[in-house]
Parts: C-alpha cells; structure tokens; sequence
C-alpha cells in the first residue's frame, strides 16, 4: 500500500479524535477503522491509539504549548495526530526522521495538507527540547486521568491511590485461562511457542497462565477447540469461588461476553446447568461462541437482571453470579478510554442499578445458595459501600468470606465487607467480590 504508515497515522488520529471528541469507545472506533488498512499495519495501529489515550493529558499539555492558537474545531483531528507524533518521538522505538516524515504526510492523509507545516514545525520543535513535559502542579497532566477520577481514587485508597493511577497507565499482560480437563497450567505452558515458554503461573488461582508477550488467539495452541481461553487472572477467581464446594442450577446474570460463563461450566462438568442472563441482545452472540468455542452448553436469555418476573421461569437457583455493572475503574489499563468517557456523574445511576438488580435476584437463590457480587471497580460506593447496605437490609443473608484458598487472599484487600484486588496486583486487573449465602430458613 502506498505510504501505509502515513496513512495508518491518519487513521489512528481519526480513532483518537473519535474518542476524545466524539465519544465513542476506543475498542468500537478501531474495529470501524482497522479494515481501512492493511492487516499488518494493524497492531501499529492499535499501539498509537492505545498508547496515545492513556497519555492523553500529558500528551495534550505539550500540544498546547506547541500551538501558538488552538486548532479551529473543524482540525481538531490535527490536535490528536499531533499527540500521536509526540507519543512515538517520546516513547516507541521508531526514528525520529521516520515518525516526522509520515505524520507530516498523515496531514495530507486526513485532508489537512495546509497545516502539514505547522506539524512538521510542532514535531521538530519538541525533538529539539523546545517543549517538554513539566510538573506545573496539573494533576491530570501528572497522571493522565481526569481530576474527579483521581480525587475520587485518592479518597477511597489514601495509601494506594498513586499506585493505581500508575498501574491504570501500563500496558495490561494477556492472561490466559487453561482448561484444566485438558491440561494443567503447567503443562500447557510447555506448548506455548518461542519466549511466551516462560509464562507465569499465580499461585491460587488454577489454570491462571500470564504470558510474557501477548500472542494472537490462532497462536495459542488448542484455541480454537477450547483447550484454552484469554481471561485475566483476577477474573477466573469467580468460578472457583462461586463453585467451592457447589454444584446445581446456575445463573450467569449481565454473563456477556461469558468467559465466565465457559469458566463455570468448565469447572462444574456435569454437575452444573447454567442459564445465561444478557440485557444486550447484540452481545448474545459472543456468549453462543465462547460457549460454541469449549463445547459447552448453557440456557441464553435476553432480559433485565433487575426485572426477573420478564424472563424467570419460577424455579430457584443454587448459585448466581452477578457481574454488575460497574464504573470498569479497575480494567482501564486495558480500555484507556474510561478515562474519557466515563463521568462522576454515572456513578450514582450504576450504584442503582447495582442495588437494584442485588435486590431483584436475592428471591431467586435457593435457601443454602451463594451469591456472587463482583465489579471491575475500585470504588467504594459501588462495592463494599453496596454489598454492606444489602447485607444490613437483608437479615438472612450471611457474608461468605472463606475464600478458595489462602494464595488468593495474599491477592485480596479486605473490606469492610468483601474483598478488593487492586489493578497491577500480581499485574492482575482490578476486581473486587462478596460473597453472600442465603440462610437456611
């Protein structure tokens, strides 16, 4: 293709701007963008726009110095190409010459080439030290998230939170989760190919595999017929909790993609039939091929976790999980879009509908069943602050928290109820978890 690495630039500002001004989420704006160019040139532009957004404020302080103006709004895709010129000049292995000359060239790309003079003169300007990064007391510059989520961060974890932002801006491992009726952990790392032979094992948490490059899915060996499944670490810990010591009738609530799901039946065999509980009835068929995938079966339903009387069928269940929806403040290292997109005024509408759905599925649990709370949230109000408000308004429910083994609470915070992991714990994602069992009447 003709200057593909100009023209990838140009993409990846297009998929940044899409971001940050047009609030879309990054995952959706590079799979609308990436067949636009060749499929070699897609893992560049993955690590632009990834790599871009999670420096975002930092990056957007040095533009604004390099600008004498701001950008008229129409050219604010510039404004993003510019932070992506900057981004490779201070942190990827690509000469200083090559990143000038096609991110010049990506003005043209994007319909711009009158200002690809002033690109070429921002760039050359901050490769000459003219403009640098400098600690002027601007929060958000110095961590790159946005001030409420720092706040709000440093207010729950006063011991932690500069260790979360800091964590929340590395690049996440790929996580892998072995099918353990195939293969053990253990051996399934002696299949994997080239450096990832190395690849991590976690204490406590069976099958939990860490690679140490991440690999294509067509790469892992067994993929495609479920011998293997790409799942962080911190998330398999569900299924071993939910299951210990459990088996019978499951429910999957908010189950998509349904990794989980796949894990669960992984674990419980026979012993466990599961339904599949799904809001977004697009996402169902990411659950129908993960479950396709391991050859495992389960019951999918399209409904509202918090309106079961639309889609229940009257019969209790032994276990449920519930994977609420959450603020996703601890897997931003995988999805720096949450940085922008996300506001503090969505917490109070998802401490709601997390309430809200606790409430709608207790009724369903059968005496002596456990229910799993989970988030991928580190915020207070949305996990321990919820789970102690529905264990005080619920007189028989008891908190479980006997965890799966002891390596898994060396991983663990506790909490006045239930127990938090925090992001780049172990570089695990962050997650936290309750666990309640309805007493026996």
């Amino acid at each position: 293709m003709k200057n593909a690495g100009a023209k990838t630039r140009a993409v990846a500002a297009e998929v940044v701007d899409a971001v940050v001004n047009g609030g879309q989420s990054l995952d959706a704006a590079v799979a609308r963008n990436e067949q636009r160019i060749a499929a070699n040139d897609r893992s560049l532009l993955r690590m632009l726009s990834f790599g871009s957004l999670r420096n975002h404020w930092r990056l957007q302080s040095m533009v604004d110095q390099l600008l004498s103006k701001p950008l008229r709004k129409r050219d604010r895709v510039v404004n993003a190409l510019l932070a992506i010129g900057l981004y490779q000049i201070g942190e990827m292995r690509i000469p200083d010459h090559a990143v000038v000359s096609e991110t010049v060239e990506a003005t043209r790309e994007l319909g711009r080439p009158m200002l690809a003079g002033l690109v070429n003169a921002c760039l050359r300007r901050f490769m000459r030290g003219h403009v640098v990064f400098k600690d002027s007391g601007d929060e958000q510059a110095l961590w790159n998230h946005p001030q409420w989520l720092i706040d709000r961060i440093r207010q729950d974890w006063p011991d932690d939170w500069q260790v979360i932002l800091a964590a929340n801006n590395e690049r996440a491992p790929m996580w892998l989760r072995v099918n353990r009726s195939r293969h053990s952990a253990a051996e399934y790392r002696k299949l994997l190919p080239g450096a990832n032979v190395d690849a991590g094992l976690l204490a406590g948490i069976p099958g939990a595999l860490r690679l140490q490059a991440p690999l294509a899915v067509a790469e892992l060996p067994g993929f495609a017929d479920g011998a293997v499944s790409v799942q962080d670490g911190a998330a398999q810990i569900a299924a071993h909790w939910l299951l210990q010591g459990r088996h019978g009738r499951l429910l999957d609530a908010c189950a998509a993609p349904g990794g989980k799901t796949g894990h669960l039946l992984e674990l419980g065999g026979d012993g466990v039939s599961l339904v599949a509980l799904e809001l977004d009835e697009s996402r169902t068929a990411s659950i129908s091929e993960n479950l396709a995938r391991i050859g495992r079966d389960a019951t999918i339903i399209v409904g509202d976790a918090s309106k079961p009387e639309e889609w229940w069928d009257g019969k209790l269940f032994d276990g449920i999980l519930l994977d609420a929806p959450c603020s996703a403040t601890g897997v931003i290292r995988r999805h720096p879009d949450i940085k922008l997109l996300r506001r503090s005024s969505d917490l109070e509408r998802l401490i709601v509908l997390q309430r809200a759905i606790l409430e709608a599925l207790w009724p369903l649990l059968e005496s002596g069943g456990r229910l799993l709370y989970a988030t991928c949230s580190v915020i207070a109000a949305e996990n321990e602050e919820v789970a102690a408000r529905f264990l005080g308004d619920h007189g028989d429910a008891l908190e479980i928290d006997v965890l799966p083994n002891n390596n898994i609470r060396d991983l663990m915070r506790r909490r006045i109820c239930g127990y938090q992991i925090l992001p780049g714990t172990a570089d695990l994602d962050g997650f936290y978890y309750a666990c309640f069992e309805k007493k026996k009447a």
